[in-house]
C-alpha cells in the first residue's frame, strides 16, 4: 500500500465542557473528504493526542475507521514509551485502521540501537504500513537520512512523515511525505507521494491540485504561503483550530497546557482567512 495523497492530520473538536465532540468530528471528516483529503491522521501532534486518553484515542480511531468512506485512516498510535506504542498498534490494528504514524521517542532522548528497536517493536505489533514521524523541532531526536535507510529495511516501515525543511532526500523503499505544509510542493517535486497536513482543513482542493497538478504547483503553493504563515504564528494547532471555528466549523478549544490563541494572533489568522473569502458569515 502507497501512503499518498493529501492526508489531512485531523484536530479533534472538544464541547464547551472539554470533552470529545464526536459529532463534529465525524461531521468534520466528511466535510474534508469531500474537499480534497484522501486521509487522515487520527490522534496525531494536531489532534491533540498528548492529552486524549487512550479511550479516546480508540474511539475515534472506531469512529474514523467507520465514517471514513475510502479514505485512509492512520493511527497515531506512537509515544516515548516502547510498550505503550506497541499496545496502542496492537489496538489500532485490530480497529481497523490503514497503517500507523510512530513518532521518534521524544524526552528520553533514544540513541540510534534505540532507535531502531523502537521502530522494530512497533512494526512487529501490526501487519499495517508504518510510518516515521520525524519531528526533531518537538522530539530533540532528529532521524538522519542514512538512519531512515536503516529503519527503511525493517518489515512493515514503508513511509516517513519528514517534518524537517533541509535535507529532504527519498529514501529507497520508504513513501516520502511532507511533515509541513510549506514543503508540500518541494516534496512533490523530488518524487514524494503526497503530505500529512494542516491547511488542507481549510485548502484541501487547493492542495489536491499541487499533488494531481504538476504545472500548477508552484503557483498554488506561492499563492498559500499566507496561510502557511498565519497556521504557524505559533504552536499547532492553536492557529487551526482558532481558523476553523472563524470559518463556522465548531472544533471548540484546546486541552492545556495548549491555551486559545492570542488577540494579536487571531487578527492574523482573521486576516488570513478574510484575504482568502473563507470567513463566515456573523
Amino acid at each position: 500500500m502507497s501512503i499518498a495523497g493529501i492526508i489531512t492530520a485531523l484536530v479533534t473538536p472538544f464541547d464547551q465542557g472539554g470533552a470529545v465532540n464526536e459529532d463534529e468530528f465525524v461531521r468534520l471528516l466528511h466535510h474534508l473528504r469531500a474537499h480534497g483529503s484522501d486521509g487522515f491522521v487520527i490522534a496525531g501532534t494536531t489532534g491533540e493526542g498528548s492529552t486524549l486518553t487512550d479511550e479516546e484515542k480508540l474511539r475515534l480511531w472506531e469512529l474514523a475507521v467507520e465514517e471514513a468512506d475510502g479514505a485512509l485512516v492512520v493511527a497515531n498510535t506512537g509515544s516515548n514509551d516502547t510498550a505503550h506504542s506497541v499496545h496502542l498498534t496492537e489496538r489500532a490494528t485490530e480497529l481497523g485502521v490503514d497503517a500507523v504514524l510512530v513518532v521518534t521517542p521524544y524526552y528520553n532522548k533514544p540513541n540510534r540501537r534505540g532507535i531502531v528497536a523502537h521502530f522494530e517493536a512497533c512494526a512487529g505489533a501490526t501487519d499495517k504500513p508504518l510510518v516515521v514521524y520525524n519531528i526533531p523541532s518537538r522530539c530533540v531526536v532528529d532521524i538522519p537520512n542514512d538512519l531512515l535507510r536503516e529503519l527503511a529495511q525493517i518489515d512493515g516501515v514503508d513511509a516517513v512523515k519528514q517534518a524537517r525543511s533541509e535535507d529532504l532526500e527519498r529514501i529507497e523503499g520508504l513513501d516520502l511525505l511532507a511533515g509541513n505544509d510549506d514543503v508540500l510542493g518541494r516534496v512533490l517535486d523530488m518524487g514524494g507521494t503526497g503530505g500529512i497536513c494542516v491547511a488542507s482543513h481549510l485548502f484541501g482542493p487547493e492542495m489536491r491540485r499541487m499533488v494531481d497538478h504538476p504545472d500548477e504547483r508552484a503557483e498554488i503553493d506561492r499563492s498559500l504561503e499566507d496561510v502557511y504563515r498565519a497556521l504557524s504564528v505559533t504552536t499547532n494547532p492553536i492557529p487551526v483550530k482558532a481558523a476553523l471555528n472563524m470559518a463556522g466549523h465548531d472544533v471548540g478549544g484546546l486541552r492545556l497546557p495548549l491555551v486559545d490563541a492570542s488577540g494579536r494572533e487571531q487578527a492574523q489568522v482573521r486576516a488570513m482567512l478574510d484575504r482568502h473569502g473563507l470567513l463566515a458569515a456573523v
